[in-house]
């Protein structure tokens, strides 16, 4: 009698929330056979609104997000003044929000924390010889400015001339930690799939202080431009894809529990499966439109450090003067002395040796150091923690 034969069923591999053959995960066959596309996604008008919403095509694998704005900025002081404030130009951008395949906010920071997050990631990237206005000097060193950009006007300037100023301005959104072997790149080649760019625009009112009847006019286009990868075909005819078992996530928080002294804020999002590649912050001192960041250096700060568990304290920085020099060191650029960052840096040099696990490092706070001859009105801190974890790997 013939024995009838039942084959196994195929296995499945759960991606991102999305149900993937196993056979199908072959890393060396993708980048043998992967082209890249640089696409513009979507582009909207821009005159004044507070939000815009972008949905991406599903196609291909997503590595990141260029937003670019192109426009224009007509100041007229009239028998008043027009100032700009330390969130211009960046922070036009109040918070990019990036969701994916049902994950919520893997993104959501600001456009100024976005533009330091490059910088520090990307080695090559420099802002040395750029000249950009900040307080009403001009410098080249520590704007984070690229030299294709155009501020128009400066940052934290009093007193600005009328004219009609040409802007360009340029954030990246980063969906992959790395753009190489593509981790926490977010697939997007099924029905299900679903991809959506929020952007909070910040008020003028907040990124221009306008005294008597001055006036300040922001128009132009908001462009989303994305870079992904194809998804081979493989001789088997099924789909050839990398290993997409992580989400990578940019996550900004804001604390007022700010004085002089020591400070020690407990990072918010912790928990098991997740590890903690970098940590930076700013601190903004002033009310409203007054507020700058503190410049990061040794009259300001004292020891900078992080800590878990009950006193573990494994990095300290002696001061504020310590932390700027390393950050230089690292990012090729004085972040520290205009835009005041203070940053942990985990993943800069072996993220697979200095990673943190944030399952075995509890109650994780980042702790500094202010000196107490600072003066100080309406501090706030604002940090942001650049994570990975685990996304739905069966």
């Amino acid at each position: 009698m013939a024995t009838a034969t039942v084959s196994a069923p195929a296995t499945t591999r759960y991606m991102q929330g999305l149900a993937v053959p196993a056979s199908s995960v072959r890393p060396a066959e993708f980048f043998a056979r992967t082209r890249r596309h640089i696409t513009l996604e979507r582009q909207a008008t821009y005159s004044g609104q507070p939000q815009e919403t972008f949905e991406l095509r599903k196609s291909d694998v997503l590595s990141s997000i260029l937003v670019r704005f192109v426009g224009s900025l007509v100041i007229t002081p009239g028998t008043g003044s027009v100032n700009t404030t330390a969130r211009w130009p960046y922070d036009l951008i109040k918070a990019a929000r990036f969701t994916a395949n049902g994950a919520s906010n893997l993104v959501n920071c600001s456009g100024l924390k976005l533009k330091i997050r490059d910088l520090m990631k990307h080695g090559d990237l420099s802002d040395r010889g750029v000249s950009q206005t900040f307080a009403g000097t001009a410098r080249t060193q520590g704007t984070l400015a690229a030299a294709s950009e155009a501020w128009g006007v400066g940052s934290a300037s009093t007193g600005v001339a009328g004219g009609t100023y040409p802007i360009e301005l340029e954030w990246v959104v980063p969906v992959a930690e790395d753009e190489v072997d593509l981790a926490g790149a977010i697939f997007l080649a099924t029905s299900s799939s679903d991809l959506t760019l929020t952007l909070d625009l910040e008020s003028m009112s907040n990124l221009f202080g306008l005294v008597g009847n001055g006036t300040a006019a922001l128009t132009g286009a908001i462009q989303v431009i994305s870079t992904k990868f194809s998804i081979p075909i493989g001789q088997d005819g099924q789909i050839v894809v990398p290993d997409l078992s992580i989400f990578h996530s940019l996550i900004q928080s804001r604390t007022t529990a700010i004085q002089n002294g020591e400070n020690e804020v407990r990072i918010i999002g912790q928990g098991a499966g997740k590890s903690l590649l970098r940590c930076y912050y700013q601190v903004f001192n002033g009310a409203g439109v007054a507020a700058v960041p503190l410049a990061m250096n040794a009259t300001n700060y004292g020891k900078q450090m992080w800590r878990y568990s009950n006193n573990e304290t494994p990095d300290e920085f002696i001061d504020g003067g310590h932390m700027a020099i390393d950050e230089e060191r690292r990012y090729n650029s004085q972040i520290g002395a205009l835009w005041g960052v203070g940053c942990h840096d985990f993943a800069h040099e072996n993220a697979f040796r200095d990673v943190v696990d944030m399952g075995t490092t509890s109650d994780l706070r980042l702790v500094s150091n202010i000196q107490s001859g600072v003066s100080l009105a309406s501090p706030a801190m604002e940090y942001v923690t650049e994570t990975v974890f685990a996304a739905g790997q069966a």
